[in-house]
């Protein structure tokens, strides 16, 4: 049985089999052999072991096992060792940020112990809420969290704080009244739920489910079925190395094939087809991916978030559309007053400055909020900034507005000293303090606008009092019923002033608030919302410039989601906005069809998000999750970029990719731009790796074919692409965002890592580079020269030029004599660390032993550098060729 909600509390006590004295002592245990503990299943969390082996997972790291377990079997001990080396850097590299950042994320959790107020036997007694089961009779007090799902049997002032499961900031009043079967959870106001906190008031429950059968549970057991797909990043990199697998094992089975149809030895042309499966393979990519995206995460990480995954950094660059939760994510997740009307005038209230109001009918609006209220402030010395309110929201909200209008409220307690009080209730949907005012009485009220006025015979206009006529009563009914459409919370305000007599009791405990409570004198409204964040409504802008589309997601009323998203800047249609029951009414087939035109969703469930996001995905759409409530969670855990706020429940942080530090919406901004960054960095580096080997399998491949010695090397490989390049391709990881990175569209999900800008500088740019290369080759073998001293010759252009062009390719977009050259200091260091290396390759001994090199005379650097200089204009070209053709479009 599911429908709690709508079974009168006998029938909850007969279906439950239990009473409001609470179940026997000796049915506890039998029960929890049925229902199981109040626990929900928890995933053990990732041990070292399983992070380190995780970093095994790319199929680039698959191929250089491979070819440096072959070279190892050939006997070729120094190339499986640089191999082997590369491997174990990026694994190191790897395991230690993700592994810095999963213990980073268990400092976050607070690992507290609850416990529960329950009734058994007839006796109230405290057990651990892991202890309790269905049908166990639980008391509710301020300040407790709900240890279990249960149907509320009784409630005074009863307020709950569901925001984290419902998304509702403003807390729910409960009471015990039966309401209609399949009503969304946050309009069940006859139950509570686990992991919700009670702000004010108390009450009885009865225990209907526990663990996983919760809510909560629910939605734990949804996060943990929700598959957990791979980032475009992965994807397109698993895509890379299957091709450069499959280009290789082609070039290679050719190669065999065609020495052995020239009569050559099988042995011997599998070592030939090894060296250029080395040659091949860029074996510096895998490690400087992860230095990339291991600086990228640093990068975010001083912005204030935490990045889990190192592959979660890059595809925010790639987002194309923002799911983000309304409360707490776009806006404060507290209630402000924003407008006080009163009479003819209309006050704006800005919550982050002094009000410093003159205005004396104002004042007298404020002052009725300040002391018909409980709430407190912690610290009233702080900064209005740093001001910590204690109580209920709408409170809190009055409480504030007053104090910043420079209201004492010390003075005005002095002066109106507070003498009885009949408290806020669900039912009453008001609250009126007595004070004592010279030798009369003043009461103060404040509650639901239409109940104030119901109660009320005059109006406050202009200082004096008036008879309140019903075309008054009317008009302000009207006033405000248009301020609810704009998705406020209204609260309207009355005082009436008694004599003495009219008390009829000296003990104040005795008073007849009926008789008191009449014939008020209305003062007018005060306006209230959830208001944005500062940097929301810039944020959300960005967000569109960059190509990215926002969707608001949110558990609000729709009229209250409606008016956030004006607010923002959305446009706001009867087809651009839905609702969760109308989610109920369509397939995901039609959803899929439909998401595209909708930008707001409104009372939305858990299972809504899910939905959502899964419509979007099958459009192709790379989808960012924003929130912090164990609503979102599955969400999170679906899209392909989770985003938790850090005041996030645990299970939201432990599903998120990214944990915000500060709750400053602002760092998603940041951390999308630094996702392109990370993107951007990480094609200049395939680019220029992919370039260099492609420059020596046109060497190896077309010295096979001619039937001539090998132009290079594979010890002399492996020494450019991880000794050579190794410095210079790390360095591009610290390239600075591009002019107008924020200005470009998201990369399509379908897009292919490597472009048609990139192929043409490696394969049409590198082609005519290399083909030049090789002809330099046969002209020295012409000559009759000595074969090392060519080989070194060709190793020498090849590295060398590779420490040139690096600088062409620090952009994309731009020239090269546009790039401030000094901007990277790394890559300058790194360009002279390498240079230093690559000459002592040449002029060193011991490794002339190892490379088989031989010294060169001066006068052919020149050479070098001029055939360098012309690889360099031929990448300038390329650029140029898509610059115009971009800047045409």
């Amino acid at each position: 049985m599911s429908n709690f909600h709508h079974l009168k509390e006998a029938s909850v006590f007969r279906e439950l089999k239990t009473s409001i004295k609470g179940l026997k002592n000796s049915e506890i245990k039998i029960r929890q052999q049925k229902y199981g503990f109040n626990k929900l299943e928890e995933e053990k969390p990732l041990g070292s072991l399983t992070i380190f082996f995780s970093q095994f997972k790319s199929p680039l790291i698959f191929i250089l096992l491979i070819a440096g377990s072959i070279s190892l079997a050939l006997g070729e001990k120094v190339d499986a060792y640089v191999i082997f080396g590369a491997v174990f850097i990026n694994t190191v590299i790897g395991f230690f940020q993700e592994n810095k950042a999963n213990k980073a994320l268990s400092h976050l959790k607070k690992m507290v112990h609850h416990n529960a107020l329950v009734i058994r036997d007839g006796h109230e007694k405290e057990v651990e809420s892991s202890e309790l089961v269905p049908g166990d009779i639980i008391l509710l007090a301020p300040g407790s969290r709900i240890p279990a799902d249960a149907r509320i049997i009784e409630a005074l002032d009863l307020r709950i704080n569901e925001a984290n499961l419902t998304g509702e900031s403003v807390p729910a009043s409960k009471n015990n009244k039966a309401v209609e079967v399949g009503v969304p959870l946050a309009d069940r106001l006859n139950m509570a739920y686990a992991s919700t906190i009670v702000l004010s008031g108390s009450g009885k429950a009865v225990v209907t489910a526990i663990g996983s059968n919760t809510e909560i549970g629910k939605i734990s057991s949804l996060v943990k079925s929700t598959k957990e797909e791979k980032t475009p990043l992965q994807n397109r990199l698993s895509q890379l190395s299957k091709l450069l697998g499959i280009l290789v094992l082609f070039i290679c089975l050719a190669i065999i094939g065609i020495g052995l149809w020239q009569g050559r030895d099988f042995f011997e042309m599998f070592i030939v087809a090894v060296a250029v499966a080395v040659s091949a393979i860029p074996e510096g990519l895998v490690v400087a991916v992860t230095v990339i995206l291991v600086l990228g995460m640093q990068q975010i990480l001083k912005k204030q978030a935490l990045t889990r995954r190192l592959v979660a950094a890059e595809t925010l660059g790639s987002t194309t559309v923002i799911c983000t939760d309304k409360t707490g994510t776009l806006t404060k997740g507290e209630m402000q007053v924003v407008k006080i009307i009163i009479s003819d005038k209309e006050k704006e209230v800005d919550s982050s400055k002094r009000l410093e109001e003159k205005d004396q009918e104002i004042r007298f609006a404020l002052q009725i909020g300040l002391l018909c209220n409980n709430a407190v402030i912690e610290n009233p010395e702080a900064s209005l900034e740093e001001w910590r309110v204690i109580g209920l929201p709408t409170e809190a909200a009055l409480l504030s507005a007053s104090m910043q209008s420079g209201l004492n409220r010390e003075e005005l307690e002095n002066i109106y000293p507070r003498v009885a009080e009949l408290p806020f209730s669900s039912e009453k949907k008001f609250m009126a303090t007595l004070h004592q005012r010279h030798k009369g009485f003043r009461l103060f009220e404040k509650g639901a606008p239409e109940r104030v006025l119901e109660k009320s015979s005059f109006y406050h206009h202009q200082g004096k009092t008036v008879i309140l006529s019903e075309a008054k009563r009317k008009e302000l009914s009207s006033l405000y019923e248009n301020l609810t459409k704009q998705g406020l919370r209204v609260i309207g305000l009355a005082y009436r002033k008694i004599k003495t007599s009219e008390l009829g009791v000296q003990d104040y405990k005795q008073l007849n608030w009926d008789e008191l409570d009449k014939n008020l004198v209305f003062v007018g409204f005060m306006a209230l919302k959830d208001p944005l964040r500062k940097e929301a409504k810039e944020t959300i802008a960005i967000c569109r410039e960059a190509g990215i589309k926002p969707i608001i997601i949110t558990g609000d009323h729709k009229l209250t989601a409606k008016a956030i998203a004006k607010e923002i800047g959305f446009k706001v249609t009867a087809q651009s906005i839905m609702t969760g029951e109308e989610l109920d009414l369509i397939d995901d087939k039609k959803l899929e069809k439909v998401v595209s035109r909708v930008n707001v969703f409104a009372r939305v469930s858990p299972h809504h998000k899910l939905r959502i996001v899964k419509a979007l995905q099958a459009r192709g759409e790379v989808v960012a999750m924003t929130g912090d409530g164990i609503n979102d969670s599955p969400a999170l855990k679906a899209a392909d970029i989770g985003v938790c706020l850090g005041s996030g429940t645990d299970i939201a942080k432990e599903t998120a990719d990214i944990v915000l530090l500060d709750n400053n919406f602002k760092v998603i901004v940041a951390a999308v731009k630094q996702g392109r960054v990370i993107f951007s960095n990480i094609r200049k580096v395939i680019t220029y790796l992919i370039s260099d080997s492609f420059s020596e399998v046109i060497l190896v491949v077309g010295s096979i074919l001619l039937g001539a010695p090998l132009a290079i090397l594979p010890a002399q490989i492996l020494w450019v692409n991880i000794v050579n390049d190794g410095l210079p391709n790390f360095s591009l990881a610290f390239e600075k965002e591009e002019k107008g990175i924020m200005k470009r569209k998201p990369i399509s999900r379908k897009e292919p890592i490597i472009n048609a800008e990139m192929k043409t500088i490696i394969f049409a740019a590198g082609l005519i580079r290399d083909l030049f290369y090789f002809g330099i080759f046969l002209y020295f073998l012409r000559l009759d020269l000595d074969i090392n001293y060519i080989r070194t010759f060709i190793f020498a252009i090849v590295g060398f030029d590779s420490l040139l062009y690096v600088f062409s390719l620090r952009s994309l977009t731009q020239p090269i004599w546009k790039i401030n050259p000094f901007s990277n200091r790394y890559l300058i260091f790194a360009t002279i660390i390498s240079l230093l290396l690559l000459l002592a390759a040449i002029y060193f001994t011991p490794l002339q032993n190892a490379l088989s090199t031989v010294a060169l005379p001066a006068k052919d650097w020149l050479v070098i550098i001029g055939v360098s200089i012309l690889s360099i204009s031929l990448v300038e070209i390329s650029k140029y060729h898509f610059i115009v053709k971009k800047n045409k479009a």
